[in-house]
């Protein structure tokens, strides 16, 4: 069911003196965001299909994550490390998009194409850390879960990214706003359990998509915070997934 969004009256103003750039440019949850440590070079040590658990199934999660839907659905890629039918549904939109056979079951040929998307330093291919970092130079300290947790949840939000950048034809996505410090969020006079001081929301420009495009795609990658469409960039975040701020649906245009 689509809950209807609440207003924000102020937001769009807050954004754009927070970018300072041109328009052109429950308890699950939380367990689940630590039972996965940061990977790079992830040594998969089996197959993995319905049925099975482990950690190794919570960092498939992670990286299937932005492949929650076929379409505009609000859903998410539980990340609790059950595989299940809908993370089984997300392996399978993930092969097709890569070329693999799409049978749902994650060997050694869909393994190689998840690490493909990794870089040395836990980060992703077409993503690096430093893009969301806090702009007042906190880098990811003073917000309003610990450093290490921002971290690994930029990480998370990296591959739904990913996810994103491959729906859009492998256009490069710009990465306007990541985290904010809570003293920095503070000072552009953003709410205070804004997700950007979790780690988990992104404001994105796509290269040569409108900003409807880009809603209309982020609308299959499993986020439940989406920014209306009616301004320059894409706001995404993961508020309900990982248990964090308000806890109900934000599409502010709805399902479009």
């Amino acid at each position: 069911m689509t809950i209807a969004p609440r207003p924000h009256p102020d937001r769009r103003a807050v954004l754009r003196r927070a970018l300072g750039i041109s328009a052109a440019a429950g308890t699950a949850g939380l367990l689940g965001l630590s039972a996965a440590a940061p990977a790079s070079a992830y040594s998969w040590s089996r197959t993995l299909s319905q049925g099975s658990s482990g950690a190794d199934v919570t960092e498939l999660q992670i990286r299937v994550a932005g492949w929650a839907a076929g379409s505009a659905q609000q859903t998410y890629v539980a990340v609790d490390g059950a595989f299940g039918s809908g993370t089984t549904a997300a392996v399978k939109r993930f092969q097709s998009a890569y070329g693999l056979s799409a049978d749902g079951i994650a060997g050694p040929a869909t393994q190689s194409a998840l690490n493909a998307l990794e870089s040395s330093d836990g980060s992703t291919a077409h993503f690096d850390f430093s893009e969301f970092s806090s702009h007042d130079g906190a880098g990811f300290t003073g917000g309003n879960v610990s450093s290490t947790q921002v971290k690994e949840n930029v990480r998370r939000l990296m591959y739904k990214l990913e996810a994103l950048r491959k729906k859009a034809g492998d256009k490069a996505v710009t990465i306007n706003s990541g985290f904010r410090s809570t003293s920095y969020n503070a000072s552009v006079g953003g709410a205070s359990n804004s997700m950007h001081t979790y780690g988990v929301a992104a404001d994105v420009v796509v290269s040569g998509l409108s900003t409807l495009s880009v809603y209309k795609l982020a609308e299959t990658c499993g986020f439940s915070g989406l920014e209306t469409y009616s301004v320059s960039w894409q706001h995404v975040d993961s508020r309900i997934q990982y248990a964090y701020g308000s806890q109900f649906w934000w599409w502010e245009d709805g399902v479009v």
